[in-house]
């Protein structure tokens, strides 16, 4: 996939950040693998249960060719996949620690109002 340097507007940079972590899965990902470093395809799965086999795979590899993560194969049977963060991929902790933070105070925000509804 062909990615773009945007340098355009105001919001471009966002742009650029987007097509990098962007689609459902991309970011739980990186969530996984910044909180326990490698982690083989199995338990990623086992961790994003909505998330498809074939969607998983889909997306970890985007990530892959994106220069965010490193995919190592072991030679055994049967085969064992890791996945961890490249050091360009390390660049986007921030990012996705802050998603994580926002993500906790809109769970609980939520919570509260469907609380004072009931």
């Amino acid at each position: 996939m062909v990615r773009h340097t945007y340098d355009c507007q105001d919001g471009c940079p966002v742009e650029s950040t987007l097509q990098i972590i962007s689609g459902k899965w991309k970011s739980v990902i990186l969530f996984h693998l910044i909180k326990n470093g490698t982690e083989r395809f199995g338990d990623l799965q086992r961790q994003m249960k909505d998330c498809s086999h074939r969607m998983l795979a889909l997306q970890l590899k985007e990530l892959e060719n994106d220069g965010v993560l490193v995919k190592t194969i072991y030679p055994v049977m049967p085969p064992k996949t890791e996945y961890r963060l490249t050091s360009f991929g390390e660049t986007l902790v921030p990012v996705i620690i802050a998603m994580e933070k926002w993500g906790r105070y809109y769970n609980a925000t939520h919570r509260e109002e469907e609380s004072s509804q009931a």
